[in-house]
């Protein structure tokens, strides 16, 4: 994806700008986890230092942050593409969409520094196994030797903030968008227009689906073992199909991957 984004001139536009985004931080998630997995996989130590765990604690709630907002502003831009297409070149003029990306990989970064360094600097019991194939947050709560429940009262205040705005701005989105594909008389422009959209609610649909299931239903109803399948879901199964997902559903990226391969 971003091969076909930085070489194919027609490519260059806000939401190709977005999606190139959406790559990078998938193909963080992948280098986060894949080669730890794999090595301890092959080797048969699972084991992890302490700074390699305090390096996947920052990444990953940084992407994860990131990439919560970032599904909100690319809802934004079809929002505008199909409600405001007269505006669109000013309402998301490259300044803008800069400055959009760049708010969320800053909030996300702050919101993960705090939280990191307050999981990090926790008493912790004689065990030091953790029960997760990568180091998280809810999973080094576990093995703290103090009472962390107003720490996670403002876990689940930033997961608010991170998860569901987001996700009430992107049905907001959806919403005006809908209601103006309805009333579109032309078919042709009706299925211009869902087409559009369809990539994006699919990789919507996966991605939180799973971090709502983690981070909002209450530890009693979902064990250890149910956490780590979804976690292998938002970060190893979505990045790796958000790709196919946008190639395989989006004309434009189909016919520059045909130019690509035709060269």
């Amino acid at each position: 994806m971003l091969i076909l984004i930085c070489l194919d001139s027609r490519l260059h536009t806000p939401m190709y700008f977005l999606l190139c985004q959406l790559s990078i931080m998938d193909l963080l998630y992948s280098s986060t986890f894949v080669p730890k997995i794999a090595t301890d996989y092959l080797s048969g130590k699972n084991t992890i230092s302490f700074t390699y765990c305090a390096i996947q604690l920052i990444l990953f709630t940084t992407i994860v942050g990131a990439e919560c907002l970032l599904l909100a502003v690319m809802a934004y831009d079809r929002y505008v593409a199909i409600c405001h297409p007269l505006h669109y070149a000013i309402l998301m003029r490259p300044t803008v969409c800069a400055l959009m990306v760049c708010g969320s990989w800053i909030s996300a970064l702050f919101n993960a520094l705090v939280h990191v360094i307050y999981t990090l600097n926790l008493p912790y019991c004689a065990s030091r196994e953790i029960h997760h194939f990568f180091c998280e947050i809810p999973a080094l709560l576990k093995l703290v030797c103090a009472d962390t429940s107003l720490y996670e009262n403002g876990l689940y205040v930033s997961s608010v903030v991170f998860l569901l705005i987001p996700i009430f701005s992107i049905m907001a989105s959806y919403g005006q968008i809908l209601s103006t594909v309805l009333q579109l008389e032309s078919n042709l422009g009706l299925r211009k227009a869902l087409a559009t959209c369809s990539s994006h609610m699919i990789v919507i649909s996966l991605f939180y689906g799973t971090t709502i299931f983690k981070y909002f239903i209450p530890k009693a109803y979902h064990t250890a073992e149910q956490d780590e399948i979804v976690s292998v879901f938002y970060t190893i199964v979505t990045p790796m199909l958000n790709p196919l997902i946008y190639c395989l559903r989006n004309r434009d990226v189909a016919r520059a991957l045909r130019k690509l391969l035709g060269r």
